[in-house]
């Protein structure tokens, strides 16, 4: 039986050299997922170093690291201020974020964050959450609806999408992925119907989880929580992450407005070590087809 992986990290190296690590630094990684990132600093680290391991789904406990430096965190990365508090940490000299799914959650049908099987219509990250997509798809209004897949899956149908659901929802409520799939199929030509399903999925996945709520929090806190000298470096998978932490890198807000001092210099925060977002190159998309959408950012704290 071919063993399935959990996660292969995005960018790996770039993330890397982006941290910029100290031997006796102090490291959050708030996506530990398969460890896949972690171990890579856990290496670069010396034993007086430390690393903090965020996620709040409890499948990435069993991946982790027997190592004294290292410390899972099993909660939102969103909470990643109350938690150093806790663990009286101050300052940190680096904070990582990997915003994508892994390949793990795509993989189990019981989860229900792909089409490709059926199966409950779960897609929570925190398996002990109340809100589950069955209970966006089955209590919200049509307007709520429509919201979701227009702000979080770019849809333009979203109107036309939320109608279908809530008239399917008077025989009965939608239970099952393969459902609630056949029901959005005739909304998408044929030949994007594939890609059109994904974003679908995106929305009500983004919406279950409070995606976007998560990182705004994780942006605001990193900026108290960085050392001088110290790094965020974050990999974004959609429009809607990277445009957050693009404007907020630039200019402090998620708006992406400008506010300038008396000498005109721009007042944030944080500034971009890389101006130019990095990408994966061919080789490496062609090893990890998933890095494809990956976009780096890397920010320096101005102190």
């Amino acid at each position: 039986m071919e063993e399935r992986v959990y996660h292969t990290p995005a960018l790996l190296p770039e993330c890397l050299e982006g941290l910029a690590i100290r031997p006796d630094g102090v490291y959050v990684d708030c996506t530990f997922g398969g460890g896949g990132h972690s171990r890579a600093i856990l290496e670069r680290l010396g034993p007086a170093g430390r690393l903090y391991g965020f996620d709040q789904d409890s499948d990435a406990l069993a991946n982790r690291p027997s190592d004294p430096r290292f410390v899972f965190v099993h909660g939102n990365f969103r909470y990643i201020g109350n938690f150093m508090d806790y663990y009286g940490i101050s300052k940190v000299d680096g904070i990582l974020a990997d915003l994508g799914v892994s390949f793990h959650h795509f993989d189990e049908a019981g989860r229900g964050f792909s089409f490709r099987f059926d199966g409950e219509l779960d897609m929570r990250m925190n398996q002990k959450a109340v809100r589950s997509a069955a209970g966006v798809l089955n209590s919200y209004t049509e307007e709520q609806l429509a919201d979701v897949f227009y702000l979080y899956g770019e849809l333009h149908n979203s109107r036309k999408l939320a109608r279908a659901i809530v008239k399917k929802r008077e025989g009965g409520e939608l239970k099952g992925i393969g459902e609630f799939a056949e029901l959005m199929k005739p909304f998408f030509p044929r030949e994007k119907e594939k890609k059109e399903l994904t974003k679908v999925f995106q929305a009500l996945r983004i919406e279950v989880n409070d995606e976007m709520g998560a990182l705004k929090e994780l942006l605001v806190r990193s900026v108290d929580l960085l050392a001088p000298g110290g790094r965020l470096v974050v990999l974004t998978y959609h429009s809607l992450e990277d445009r957050l932490v693009k404007n907020f890198i630039k200019t402090g807000n998620f708006e992406g407005k400008q506010e300038k001092d008396f000498y005109g210099n721009v007042i944030a925060p944080l500034y971009a070590v890389n101006t130019k977002v990095i990408v994966a190159s061919d080789e490496e998309v062609g090893l990890n087809p998933r890095s494809r959408s990956a976009k780096l950012r890397i920010a320096g704290v101005k102190r």
